[in-house]
Parts: C-alpha cells; sequence; structure tokens
C-alpha cells in the first residue's frame, strides 16, 4: 500500500495561467491530495504568457490561496513584455530568489517536486530541501539549456557553460529525477546512470475531455461557430512550432470558402505570423486570444482537426506535445507533425494521428486532403486515440506513479 506524503510543488507557471504544464501540475496536485497527501503548492504571481501580472494579483508581494482545497502561495515576480534576454533573465531569477524566501516558511514537506525549465529555479529547490530535510524530484519538461541552444535563443558559449554546469549540478543532487518523455529520461539517465528515473508524460482528463458530453458552444470566439471546417491549432505561438507552415498551407487553401485555419493562444511569433497573413491578404486565417481551460473541450468539439506541429530539429524527436493528449481524448482528427517519440507512439502504435513531415507544407497540405476526403479510416483513428491515451495516460494513473515513486526514494 502506497504511503500518502507531505509534498511541497515548486513550479513558476501554475493556474490561473493557461498552459501544458500549469495544466498538467494542477490536474497531479489534486490527485496527489486525493490519494492521501499534504498539497502545498509555491508558485508566482499569475503573469504567463503575455508575461504581465494578472489584474487581481498586482500590486502583491506575496498571497495565499485555495484551489480545490490545495495551499497555493504565490511571490512577487519581475515581469514585463518584451523579448530581450536580460529582462527573461530577471524574470526568472526575481521568482527563484523570492521563492526560496518564502518557501522556509511554509510546513515542512517530505518531498520538494520542482518543475524545470526555469532551470534556475532547480537550485531554489535544492536549497529549501537541505534546510528542511526534504528529498527533492527534479523533474524535466524540457531540456535547458540544450534546447536554447539548439533553437538559437541562447549564443553566448559562456553562459551556456553555465547553465550546462547548474543542470549537471541539480541531477547529481537530485534524489529522483522525472522526465516528460522517454526521451529525456534516457538523455539524463545515459549521463547520469546511478540515479533513480520516472517517466511522467503528459496525458488527459478523460471524463473533462469526453465526446459524448453535450459541450456548450455559446460562450465560445464566433470563429469556432460559422459552420466553417476548422484546422486547428492551440496552444504556444512561439519559436519551436514553425507555425509560418500553417500560413502557407492556409495560402494553398485560399479559395476554399468552407475552410479556415485557426491559431489560438498568445507568444512570441504571434505578431509575426498576423503580419505574414496580412502580406499574403489571407481571410482564411484568424488568431484568438487564450482561453480559460473550461472552454478547450468545448471548442475541440467544434474542429475538424487540430494540427500539431514543431520544427524539424533533433532536440525535438523526444518531444510529446500535451495537446495530443487532448484532441485524442475528444476523439479528434491529429495532423502530427513531430518525427520520434511522438510518431512512435501515436502514429505507428496507436495508429490514432496522421503524420505529415516537420516542416514540409505538401505533406500537411496531402494530409488535410485527406481529412476532406472523410475517408472510413479516419473514423477508426478517432476511436482507438481515446482508448490508447484512457489505457497508458490518462491524469489518475500519473498520480499514483508518481506517488510509487516518491515512496520509492
Amino acid at each position: 500500500m502506497l504511503q500518502a506524503k507531505k509534498v511541497l510543488f515548486l513550479t513558476q507557471y501554475f493556474p490561473p495561467e493557461v498552459g501544458a504544464p500549469q495544466n498538467r501540475l494542477f490536474e497531479i496536485a489534486v490527485r496527489l491530495q486525493r490519494l492521501g497527501c499534504t498539497m502545498n503548492v509555491l508558485t508566482a504571481m499569475p503573469n504567463y504568457p503575455s508575461m504581465e501580472i494578472h489584474k487581481e494579483y498586482k500590486g502583491k508581494v506575496f498571497s495565499r490561496e485555495k484551489m480545490e482545497g490545495i495551499d497555493v502561495y504565490r511571490t512577487w515576480i519581475y515581469s514585463r513584455p518584451t523579448k530581450s534576454l536580460i529582462p527573461r533573465l530577471i524574470n526568472y531569477y526575481s521568482f527563484a530568489i523570492l521563492s526560496f524566501f518564502r518557501g522556509l516558511f511554509l510546513p515542512n514537506p517530505e518531498i520538494i517536486f520542482v518543475e524545470s525549465p526555469p532551470l534556475f529555479l532547480g537550485k531554489t529547490a535544492w536549497l529549501l530541501a537541505k534546510l528542511k530535510g526534504a528529498k527533492l524530484v527534479f523533474n524535466v519538461s524540457d531540456l535547458w539549456p540544450e534546447s536554447a541552444e539548439k533553437l538559437g535563443l541562447v549564443t553566448n558559449q559562456k553562459a551556456l557553460k553555465i547553465a550546462t554546469m547548474l543542470e549537471e549540478f541539480l541531477y547529481r543532487n537530485s534524489d529522483g529525477i522525472s522526465g516528460q518523455t522517454q526521451g529525456i529520461v534516457k538523455n539524463i539517465q545515459d549521463r547520469f546512470p546511478n540515479k533513480q528515473y520516472l517517466w511522467l508524460p503528459n496525458g488527459a482528463d478523460l471524463q473533462f475531455y469526453n465526446p459524448k458530453l453535450n459541450h456548450d458552444t455559446s460562450a465560445l470566439p464566433s470563429v469556432f461557430k460559422n459552420g466553417k471546417r476548422t484546422f486547428f491549432y492551440g496552444g504556444i505561438i512561439g519559436h519551436a512550432q514553425g507555425l509560418e507552415l500553417l500560413v502557407d498551407v492556409a495560402e494553398h487553401f485560399k479559395n476554399d470558402d468552407a475552410l479556415q485555419f485557426v491559431l489560438l493562444g498568445s507568444g512570441p511569433e504571434k505578431e509575426g505570423l498576423q503580419e505574414l497573413v496580412r502580406q499574403k491578404n489571407l481571410t482564411n486565417v484568424f488568431f484568438e486570444k487564450p482561453v480559460d481551460k473550461a472552454l478547450m473541450p468545448a471548442i475541440l468539439s467544434t474542429v475538424e482537426a487540430s494540427v500539431i506541429p514543431l520544427k524539424r530539429l533533433d532536440i525535438f524527436k523526444g518531444a510529446i506535445p500535451s495537446k495530443i493528449f487532448e484532441a485524442l481524448a475528444m476523439e479528434k482528427t491529429v495532423l502530427l507533425g513531430v518525427e520520434g517519440e511522438a510518431k512512435e507512439l501515436f502514429v505507428d502504435q496507436a495508429e490514432a494521428a496522421l503524420f505529415f513531415e516537420p516542416e514540409n507544407t505538401q505533406a500537411l497540405i496531402h494530409q488535410i486532403e485527406v481529412v476532406l476526403a472523410k475517408e472510413e479510416s479516419l473514423h477508426e483513428r478517432k476511436v482507438k486515440g481515446r482508448k490508447y491515451v484512457q489505457e497508458y495516460f490518462s491524469r489518475d494513473k500519473a498520480a499514483e506513479r508518481l506517488l510509487q515513486f516518491f515512496n520509492e526514494i
């Protein structure tokens, strides 16, 4: 029988922010509490991805609130809407420093579970774990600084060397390491074989993302209610996704009045993509602001297919975008432009998604034409997709595996 633990989640990102890590951490925290754990969360004032602190939290240095019975402690964070590196670093460090001092006054946990990136927060977690006599579990959702270097986001070799030293220090000094993909776990395990590891993938709440429910679409933006066949991207509009591809594909279909492309989200590339759409004079591409998580099942219920792309880089062969699970849970067609682990799981093994080569415009055009042809095999893929998520990627099973890991370290 698993023993319940006193757990502190340390993360810069948490609801009411929207995003993959926010949803994942909240859902797991709720389920760990249901399993008997005492759960506390130490996080920042909500500011992502707009980089502006939410109105109801402005002017506060510290706050405490209850979310589904979980105590959530927040600290002030420096946040400015800019792409410049220095303000971003101040953003990370301000939370890393203030969360350390706030953490000193929180109840002593048995487990500190820290989310990375940002990498710097790992040092805060390590110090708190030492002072409070807690075990440290370092949860890696993206390999930094490797990803930053390969995406060209950080080019200063001295900075990269320092970040690598910090990364390796944290791996060596963690009691357990978890990763969102098998590729992440293997990468770290190859370098540090004498640690305990857990593959902790993203997943979906199958009761929340349920295609059999009658989802209320009245509160949705009008673009989801115009009766057109919608090819949908929802998430961060950033460097990694290579969303210029969608604009090029939309240009190919610009004369099809029954078809539209909707990008929902925020990020550093959004303005550039909007300008590209204006230059091409496209009327079939729409940009929508992020919405509350509660609306996502209703949005997905209206779309023809979910398009999930990443750039064609080796670093992304170990990536599994979380939006895959939600679309498959809703029995939607998934057009997956991600090589490596995601393709192996959802295209080859589950036979649940249609694959297109990353950054290949013609390949995506072909798969969209397959969807428009309404081939019978599409229905079979949708059914297989939900069953596959239910069997291997439910939030409940993830929480149980994590608690077992806490018991083993």
